[in-house]
């Protein structure tokens, strides 16, 4: 079974080239063309009338501001933008060490911005005497689940500065389509508004304040919610790729190779409504199938965790940095752990056939053997002796390359 992989570790590519050639095109040119003149999305668009809705032409922020919509306005003002013009970004050989980006930071991170609506919803009880209506809390929880997305946008941005990106030596990163300006905003604010008020509804209860939660349930249920989470995923979006039929839901995300975290959700209707709500639904019922109480306020704690997952599985960043769960040790012990390159590989390699299916985990890619060998985050790749930072204030080292 695919599982057996975990019970050992494959010879690094960088020390033996010339046995992955289908990794190395700068040291096999004839292998692969250069970047740009071909790739499986080109193939499939090739043809006397390509549809114009597949462009991912990027030029608007070099445009006249003049002929801005609202929804350009939206990514200057909120200021996400995926990269700064004006900063350098550096590029990095594929054999070049990359930075470890420890746990704790990510942790850090994820928590932090999951218990600044809480702290203020407690305090508010206490200042109050009652709880939050369900409009409140509505518009509190949609408030922060928005500040939290932004932030990361912004903290990505300055990480990738920082340290560059996956196959940054071949290709930069996709922009926001001139084409797609729009239906990216709809998508960003679709999932940080859809997410808390179908959260609220679902499990709100005005008589349970937040001190009053079923904290000791959080460590068990937000690991299990990331697995939970990642079976259904890892079979929708699977199938998506293998069925014919299906296909065509899922292909407008796939017309980008190296995507950034705007582009999380750059999809077809049916695949934003599954990612939106279809998949954390059921993962929240089978949750409570299992026993676990999934109150209002751990379900907010896990979507913080999986939002965090989505944005930085786009970024593209060169740092090996793997999604925030509570069972890290035994997904690590089983060789399942995700790491930011895993789904950068599946969106650069991966057309209609592809691996790495999973936006979580590596553990159902690894039970079913649809897992795909890494290039440059590979274990004996990464350095751990320089770890790498994530800012959690600002915008620090934006800008500055990583020693070297």
């Amino acid at each position: 079974m695919a599982a057996a992989g975990a019970l050992f570790t494959p010879a690094c590519p960088h020390q033996y080239p010339h046995q992955y050639p289908h990794q190395y095109p700068h040291h096999y040119p004839h292998h692969y063309p250069h970047p740009g003149r071909f790739s499986p999305s080109s193939a499939a668009m090739s043809g006397p009338h390509p549809n114009p809705k597949d462009s991912l032409k990027s030029t608007w922020r070099q445009g006249d501001r003049s002929h801005w919509t609202p929804a350009h306005w939206f990514y200057e003002i909120l200021d996400l933008h995926p990269q700064l013009e004006n900063q350098p970004v550096p590029v990095f050989p594929k054999s070049d060490k990359v930075p470890h980006l420890p746990d704790w930071e990510l942790y850090r991170w994820v928590l932090f911005h999951a218990a600044l609506p809480l702290v203020l919803h407690q305090l508010y009880v206490l200042a109050a005497g009652r709880n939050l209506t369900t409009l409140q809390a509505i518009v509190l929880y949609s408030f922060f689940f928005k500040v939290a997305a932004i932030r990361e946008i912004r903290a990505l941005r300055a990480t990738g500065h920082r340290y560059g990106f996956f196959d940054g030596d071949s290709h930069g990163r996709d922009g926001v389509p001139d084409v797609g300006v729009r239906k990216v905003m709809r998508s960003l604010l679709s999932t940080s508004t859809f997410r808390p008020v179908f959260t609220v509804f679902l499990a709100y209860r005005v008589a349970e304040t937040p001190a009053h939660a079923h904290w000791w349930w959080l460590p068990l249920e937000a690991g299990l919610y990331g697995i939970v989470l990642d079976f259904y995923f890892y079979w929708y979006h699977r199938l998506m790729h293998e069925v014919p039929g299906l296909w065509k839901f899922h292909r407008t995300h796939h017309l980008t190779k190296h995507p950034n975290p705007l582009l999380s959700l750059y999809a077809d209707t049916e695949q934003e409504i599954f990612d939106i709500a279809g998949i954390p639904l059921l993962t929240y019922f089978t949750l409570k199938l299992l026993g676990c109480p999934m109150g209002f306020y751990e379900w907010w704690v896990c979507h913080q965790h999986v939002v965090f997952a989505e944005l930085a599985g786009h970024s593209g960043v060169r740092v090996n940095a793997t999604p925030p769960n509570p069972f890290m040790w035994l997904l690590r012990l089983l060789n399942a752990e995700l790491t930011i390159e895993d789904h950068d590989l599946h969106h650069r390699k991966g057309w209609k056939s592809s691996g790495n299916y999973g936006k979580q985990t590596r553990l159902w890619d690894r039970i079913f053997g649809t897992c795909k060998d890494r290039i440059e985050g590979e274990t004996c790749n990464v350095d751990y002796a320089n770890p790498a930072t994530m800012p959690l204030w600002g915008e620090a080292g934006a800008g500055l390359h990583r020693a070297r």
